[in-house]
């Protein structure tokens, strides 16, 4: 196995521009995708999460770990549209107006589709996909009148490849590339961009807590590198994606991912 490679240093791609993250809190691709949007120079900052202790702990880490203090936190379910709606309007008045939207949150688990009780099939679909699109949804009310805004939404490799036991997971994350694609050719007309990253797997704390390290093991054994993605590489991805580098680019699924063809 390859060690992961040096953390990259910042390259102020995100100057100016203020950026809010779902489901950042904790160790996963969301908090290194803030952290990262803190590091490249990002004005303001707002997080959320569904975990009240642990999103307080990720503003307050956050803080340090970047010096940046116009970072905020908002409690949201992303399945349930209050909550969305709530969270923009927060945004919005913590930031001036939000520049990009990282769409993160999601939720799986592992189970046979002959198995899958109808709550459990419903439970991730609204999470993963229904809940980008409400978000999508809510972020353009505000983007689109001012003609300008990116979204960057968080898909997976598996919306493309086969595993078993994740037949509701692949769907949503299958969806989530379909709904960048079709809400991108939407929002062109007013100026906002629309892609997503599709990664492989990304080690994370939370990961080892959901998936047995036997699994991990053999997943990470399949990637080139012979190795799972930190979460911070997956962020640099999202990170060139809202950043004014990919101006032409909108509809897009990004692969992050050294899986052997």
């Amino acid at each position: 196995m390859k060690p992961s490679p040096d953390y990259v240093p910042a390259h102020g791609l995100l100057r100016g521009k203020s950026v809010l993250v779902t489901a950042a809190a904790g160790a996963g691709i969301g908090f290194a995708a803030a952290q990262r949007a803190a590091e490249e120079g990002c004005r303001a900052l707002v997080i959320s999460d569904v975990h009240e202790r642990r999103l307080t702990e990720a503003v307050v880490a956050l803080k340090e770990k970047t010096g940046l203090q116009a970072i905020h936190g908002q409690l949201c379910d992303v399945s349930q549209q209050a909550q969305v709606d709530a969270l923009i309007a927060f945004a919005e008045e913590k930031t001036g107006g939000v520049d990009v939207l990282i769409n993160n949150a999601g939720l799986g688990t592992s189970r046979r589709l002959i198995d899958m009780p109808d709550d459990e099939w419903h439970k991730v679909i609204d999470v993963t996909l229904t809940g980008t699109f409400r978000m999508t949804r809510a972020a353009l009310q505000v983007m689109q009148p001012r003609g300008k805004g990116v979204i960057v939404n968080n898909a997976s490799v598996l919306g493309w490849r086969a595993q078993v036991e994740q037949a509701h997971y692949a769907a949503a994350k299958a969806g989530v590339m379909a709904l960048t694609r079709c809400a991108a050719m939407e929002a062109a007309e007013f100026g906002v961009r629309i892609n997503a990253v599709a990664p492989s797997i990304a080690i994370h704390a939370f990961l080892k807590k959901s998936a047995s390290e036997e699994l991990l093991n053999e997943l990470s054994a399949k990637e080139a590198f012979g190795r799972g993605a930190e979460p911070w590489e997956v962020a640099n991805v999202m990170i060139m994606l809202a950043s004014d580098y990919t101006s032409y680019m909108t509809g897009e699924v990004v692969s992050v991912s050294s899986q052997r063809a």
